[in-house]
């Protein structure tokens, strides 16, 4: 199966555990091979080309270690989208003419946020 962005995976999935041995083929080791204009005849390719030697399968790691890395990088998006909000707090805070950086040391410490919530009243 040659991976193209992430069209493979579903398909990848579904048959890993089904078929004895699955092979995913980065395609940039098989593109640009003249005469390529089908599904069957790039199907067709692999095959000779994975029956000759001549390409290597990608790692694809086990479903423990794929639900590990994708939980990873949901955590690694929510801390930077909370970093970026807490910027985005502060340049309002600072365009409103408070500047809780020189009486807090952070941002959104409790002080801070107690002297939020002080103004919001």
């Amino acid at each position: 199966m040659e991976a193209t962005g992430v069209y493979w995976k579903p398909v990848y999935y579904a048959l890993e555990g089904l078929v004895h041995e699955l092979w995913l083929c980065n395609a940039q080791h098989v593109k640009n091979v003249p005469g390529r204009k089908t599904d069957l005849s790039d199907a067709e390719w692999l095959a000779d080309v994975a029956a000759h030697g001549m390409v290597r399968p990608s790692l694809v790691p086990p479903p423990e270690i794929r639900e590990l890395r994708d939980v990873t990088r949901y955590r690694k998006t929510q801390v930077d989208a909370r970093a970026k909000e807490i910027q985005r707090l502060e340049k309002v805070l600072q365009d409103a003419g408070i500047k809780l950086t020189s009486v807090a040391s952070k941002v959104w410490s409790s002080t801070s946020r107690e002297i939020i919530e002080a103004h919001c009243r």
